[in-house]
Order: C-alpha cells, then sequence, then structure tokens
C-alpha cells in the first residue's frame, strides 16, 4: 500500500513536468525556424551592406519550412523584424521575436514575445 501511494505521488509531481518538456520541445520548432531567418538576414546584410535591403522572404532568399508545431513565421518589411508564432495546440500561440539592430556593420539581436526565457509561459 504504501509503494502504491508513493507511485501515485511520483506520477503527480512527474506528469506535469513532462508535459511542460514536450510543450518546450515542441516549441522549439519555432525558435529554430526563427533562427534560420535570422541566418539569412545576417548573410543578406553582409552581401548588401543594409536591413533595408534584407527585410522581405523574397530580399533574403529563403521561405520559412513548413512545422506541425508552428502556426507561422514572418518577417516585417522595412525593419527586418522576424515574428514566429507557435500552433495553438502547441503553446496558445505563444509568439517569438527577434529584432535586428546594424551598428558599423554588426547586427545585434533583441528577443521579445509572450514566449522567451524570461517569461513565464511555459513555452
Amino acid at each position: 500500500m504504501i509503494v502504491v501511494a508513493i507511485i501515485g505521488i511520483l506520477a503527480a509531481v512527474a506528469l506535469p513536468q513532462y508535459q511542460n518538456y514536450v510543450t518546450k520541445s515542441k516549441f522549439a520548432e519555432v525558435v529554430g525556424g526563427v533562427n534560420q531567418y535570422k541566418g539569412a538576414v545576417e548573410i543578406c546584410v553582409q552581401v548588401e551592406g543594409t536591413l533595408a535591403l534584407c527585410d522581405t522572404e523574397a530580399k533574403i532568399e529563403y521561405t520559412a519550412p513548413v512545422s506541425p508545431n508552428t502556426d507561422s513565421i514572418a518577417i516585417t518589411a522595412t525593419s527586418a523584424i522576424v515574428t514566429g508564432t507557435a500552433n495553438v495546440n502547441v503553446a496558445s500561440g505563444a509568439t517569438y521575436i527577434i529584432t535586428p539592430t546594424l551598428s558599423a556593420g554588426v547586427i545585434s539581436w533583441v528577443v521579445s514575445g509572450t514566449c522567451t526565457s524570461s517569461t513565464p509561459v511555459v513555452c
């Protein structure tokens, strides 16, 4: 009887942690897709020298791959901000956004959105 109680307690603690782990691993596809855009923008900026010429899929010559856990990945014209949105079934439509800044030929990226390492949302 004691063994059954211990197993029940362990299962009650482990199941939510496992579900969080699964959600985080699925959201990793969104982050990976956004990071692919990041690489394409960086290569384009090295060639073109400015973010203004690297702010659409056509200009960076890259299109988002299809993923069952990603609702969309888009790049904003004129600013080259890349926004990834998770499928509603993965993390309730959570977003991962990276914003580029070009200074002296070096791109720095700021991460924001509803699902980052600093937000309380589990994703």
